[in-house]
């Protein structure tokens, strides 16, 4: 089948809407949040209570101080981790609270 001009494939569409809309960024954000599980297991999950994102900081509230103070002598591999399964450099920095 011959391809005309103006016709793309809904993959094509989104992504260029993706572009205009300057969304990427968003898109990668929410990948990375929604990776938290994965990366970081079920357990530290459990004791994370809120996680979100500002200015390239990842900002995580646990309800351990002691899992704080273990998972703070890990964050460049947190940070590497994440940013790996998102695919993209998201985030630069961990703030553990």
């Amino acid at each position: 089948m011959i391809k005309k001009s103006n016709e793309y494939s809904l993959r094509e569409a989104i992504s260029e809407m993706m572009r205009t809309f300057r969304l990427e960024g968003k898109m990668n954000e929410v990948k990375l949040l929604d990776s938290w599980e994965k990366v970081m297991g079920p357990v530290i999950s459990k004791y994370t209570r809120n996680i979100h994102i500002e200015n390239k900081v990842l900002f995580v509230e646990l309800t351990s101080a002691a899992l704080r103070q273990e998972l703070s002598y890990g964050k460049s591999a947190i940070i590497k981790n994440l940013n790996d399964e998102a695919g993209a450099q998201i985030i630069d920095d961990v703030v553990l609270r």
